[in-house]
């Protein structure tokens, strides 16, 4: 008899489109478009872990950041914790920036 395994997914979400996790326990996602696949499907995870530039002339990490911030308003819940491994200065605090900025306006 062919026994049914249960499919776990894991709570925390890579987005990079060239670097793997230093740990385990993370879906990697390579670009916007899985980003957003990735959480339509699955849910908000628990942590999400940005990088910036994901590629030439594509949509960067800020972008994800900016569809995560209409995301979790549409849907009335807040920003999962969030740490961004960006080696792009500037990128790195804009991503940080949006994030910062929506979850002050869900404390007002």
């Amino acid at each position: 008899m062919k026994e049914n395994k249960k499919i776990i997914q894991l709570p925390k979400l890579y987005l990079d489109d060239v670097r793997n996790p230093k740990t385990k326990g993370w879906t990697i996602v390579r670009n916007y478009e899985e980003f957003v696949k990735h959480i339509e499907e699955n849910g908000l995870p628990d942590e999400i872990s940005f990088d910036h530039d994901l590629g030439e002339d594509i949509k960067t990490g800020y972008d994800c950041a900016k569809w995560l911030c209409n995301y979790c308003w549409t849907n009335g819940i807040p920003i999962p914790t969030y740490n961004v491994h960006s080696a792009n200065p500037v990128g790195r605090d804009n991503i940080i920036g949006v994030l910062k900025s929506f979850e002050q306006k869900l404390n007002d």
